[in-house]
């Protein structure tokens, strides 16, 4: 669309397409995981619920003349195993307004930076998390 529609121009689109394609499933080969539509419905309902949630909690803890805040790190133990599934939900997570996964704990964790350690920060990440492992089929422990 940018050098326009001449026979050339679509002739170097499609093998730059399929040069692409055939990239990307050398570096990252299909998994066996799969997408469950209803489960993904679900999740994209809870999560935009959950932002709301929290943007409010957040702008109001902002806004508040004593700043109501408790920041500290939480270690969240993540059932999801190391790879493409823990690293999509860990950005899910960053999403999440009031929490940021900062990295990896000792203990096989994520440690997450919250804005009030007294929430129930590691309770709500659990219920992200089942959600999350629902919409890919992924196995889900207790951590």
């Amino acid at each position: 669309m940018l050098t326009g529609l001449g026979p050339a121009d679509l002739v170097v689109g499609a093998v730059a397409a399929l040069a692409a394609v055939w990239t990307s499933l050398r570096l990252l080969p299909p998994g066996t995981s799969h997408v469950r539509p209803s489960a993904l419905s679900r999740l994209v309902f809870h999560f935009l619920w959950q932002s709301v949630v929290a943007g409010v909690d957040v702008a109001r803890r902002a806004l508040h003349p004593r700043l109501p805040l408790r920041p500290s790190f939480v270690v969240y133990p993540v059932g999801l195993p190391p790879g493409p599934a823990r690293n999509m939900f860990t950005t899910l997570m960053s999403l999440l307004p009031g929490t940021v996964p900062t990295g990896s704990a000792e203990n096989g964790g994520i440690l997450i930076h919250c804005l009030d350690v007294e929430q129930p920060v590691a309770g709500q990440l659990a219920v992200e998390e089942a959600l999350f492992a629902r919409v890919i089929g992924g196995s889900h422990s207790d951590g």
